[in-house]
């Protein structure tokens, strides 16, 4: 199985949010194990390290990435991705980004606490809690 995983998944595990991250960390290490197969968008990245700047030092920050780059495949955006997202009919062009490069990655669901910012997608939204039962 492949996946997606949403930017907020990747910070309810970095930021240890405690009401998510119980569920979200199993999927990181299902990850880990390569019992499934995770993918992150590239556009998650920098939106980690704007949040992570507010209280992580350089160091820490570059050691986040070098673990989430090696757990996840990254998935890069294209010119068409960003000209497909915005003729989407999400509510938010982030999100509309996130479903163009899970479409493109051929995963078979987008992991995310906000099922239904992604009504629109062509990829099944579903929340780590759901993944974790069909594993």
């Amino acid at each position: 199985m492949k996946v997606l995983i949403d930017t907020n998944v990747i910070l309810d595990v970095l930021c240890n949010r405690s009401e998510f991250v119980e569920d979200s960390l199993k999927v990181f290490k299902y990850c880990e194990v390569n019992q499934i197969t995770g993918c992150i968008c590239a556009l998650s990245i920098p939106n980690i390290v704007y949040i992570m700047r507010k209280e992580l030092d350089g160091k820490k920050i570059k050691d986040i990435l070098t673990t989430l780059t090696s757990l996840f495949t990254v998935v890069d955006l294209r010119e068409a991705d960003l000209i497909k997202a915005a003729d989407l009919d999400f509510a938010d062009y982030e999100d509309a980004l996130q479903s163009v490069c899970a479409t493109r990655a051929n995963v078979n669901y987008i992991v995310t606490r906000n099922i239904k910012d992604f009504k629109n997608s062509t990829v099944a939204a579903i929340k780590p809690s759901e993944l974790i039962e069909r594993i």
